[in-house]
């Protein structure tokens, strides 16, 4: 029993020496964030507070990893994921941040952007959707919107870019081909940027380095190793924040209602479902 305890103790060692997380290791920091989220919740609605917070990165960084984590134990009338579709014909005669501020937050609302504004610094720039003109008018826009429109108007504003390196994004695309399940992940835009690398890291470098300000800051986060990432955002976020644990009043549950006389249980109609399982 020593032995075995022994040899237990020194994987655990090596593994935190290699950098790497076991999935108890995860699960547990992860379930008690996660008790940390709620009661930012509850605090964000019992004091009408908003919140924006913008996920960026490359692709294959974990941005809607990390966001499926935050939102798998809250409430979507709270923490409300906004991922927007490529502009209609409509909204590209609108004026470039339109369509992002009609998703803002009321109060007691966070609101969590995979992309957002920043498109237009990054694939947009990249894969050339906008001009020059636009492009070099959107970053020098852009502090200037999160001042006034944002912080300014009381709206707390978390950006956050999730960074992962070469090997590693071509091994998660590889990954991502090879399952089935992650298909829907892939599309001919996303696997571009494998061969647009040092065009995307140009861009990205002059996009953070426009925009990252004293009210409105980049925190950069490493994802070669998605846990450690996970976990980290998510502790900065709540850190980042001064919400307060709200004491909660509970509802109570009532006594059984007595069954009337000939009532039956069951619902009566409607097909039941075949048992496989």
């Amino acid at each position: 029993m020593a032995k075995d305890k022994r040899k237990k103790d020194e994987a655990a060692k090596a593994a935190t020496r290699s950098g790497k997380m076991s999935r108890g290791e995860f699960e547990k920091e992860l379930a008690d964030l996660q008790v940390e989220l709620t009661r930012l919740q509850t605090w964000v609605r019992a004091e009408g507070a908003r919140v924006i917070v913008i996920f960026e990165g490359r692709d294959t960084a974990g941005k809607g990893g990390v966001i499926s984590r935050i939102t798998a134990r809250t409430s979507p009338r709270v923490y409300r994921h906004v991922a927007l579709p490529a502009p209609s014909d409509r909204e590209k005669t609108q004026v470039y941040m339109q369509r992002y501020f009609a998703h803002f937050p009321a109060a007691g609302e966070i609101i969590l952007f995979d992309r957002s504004w920043y498109n237009r610094a990054g694939v947009e720039r990249v894969m050339g959707f906008c001009t020059d003109r636009q492009y070099e008018h959107f970053l020098a826009m852009a502090p200037v919107f999160e001042r006034e429109m944002v912080v300014e108007n009381g709206i707390m504003l978390r950006k956050y870019f999730l960074d992962v390196s070469q090997n590693e994004q071509r091994r998660r695309f590889e990954a991502r081909i090879n399952d089935p399940m992650r298909h829907w992940k892939l599309s001919p835009m996303d696997t571009e940027s494998v061969g647009r690398w040092w065009d995307y890291t140009a861009a990205y470098q002059r996009m953070i380095e426009a925009t990252h300000t004293p009210e409105a800051p980049w925190y950069i986060v490493p994802a070669d190793s998605k846990r450690h990432a996970r976990l980290n955002l998510i502790r900065h976020l709540l850190d980042s924040i001064p919400y307060k644990k709200v004491n909660e009043e509970l509802p109570k549950i009532p006594k059984a209602q007595r069954r009337p006389e000939g009532a039956t249980e069951g619902l009566g109609a409607g097909n039941p479902i075949p048992t496989h399982y």
